[in-house]
């Protein structure tokens, strides 16, 4: 792919997922970490795209280890194109704190990627306005200064992709009306 990019000039984000290093001190975890991902910082650097760290459980999931990398990547690499890509189908651990979780990640944020929520990922994937928190995570996005993208993601493997993206439309919909987002609504077709 990465020869592809070059060849037409193209710059997507790339997402990848933190290894989960070995439980030493934290300060190691982080170092150990980068240098696992460093060969990929290195050549999204080089064609000039963006390298969205993706939260996926473990300790590469969380979000005060994703800036911690961050951070350290940007520091000690010149690594200012590496930020973090958030999936709420990952992040049902951090419901309780989100409004922390996000102030944490918002210089680093590149995107965030929508899921109904409950407790304890019952279910864990859920199309978005069919979960008991969403609402109040995507009402502590408006109030926060993040202005970049929001994604849906199907990981529904016995559902029609076209089925899921409707229901998702349909559940921001309805998420908006109930947040009174009329600007965004807006963007719905009659």
């Amino acid at each position: 792919a990465f020869r592809l990019f070059k060849k037409h000039k193209i710059h997507p984000q790339i997402w990848q997922t933190l290894a989960n290093p070995k439980p030493d001190p934290q300060e190691l975890q982080v170092v150990e970490a980068a240098k696992a991902i460093l060969p990929l910082v290195e050549k999204t650097k080089e064609l000039d795209c963006k390298l969205g760290l993706y939260n996926h459980g473990d300790w590469g999931g969380e979000p005060a280890n994703l800036v911690a990398v961050c951070e350290y990547l940007r520091a000690h690499h010149g690594a200012g194109h590496v930020g973090i890509v958030y999936n709420f189908h990952h992040g049902h651990g951090h419901i309780t704190d989100f409004e922390e979780s996000l102030k944490l990640m918002l210089p680093y944020l590149l995107c965030l990627n929508l899921n109904g929520m409950n407790p304890d990922a019952h279910p864990k994937i859920l199309p978005l306005g069919q979960g008991r928190h969403e609402a109040a995570m995507l009402q502590t996005i408006r109030q926060s200064s993040y202005k970049g993208p929001m994604g849906i993601l199907d990981h529904r493997s016995d559902t029609d992709s076209e089925i899921a993206l409707r229901e998702n439309l349909a559940g921001m919909q309805k998420l908006l009306k109930q947040l009174g987002a009329n600007r965004a609504l807006r963007s719905y077709s009659k």
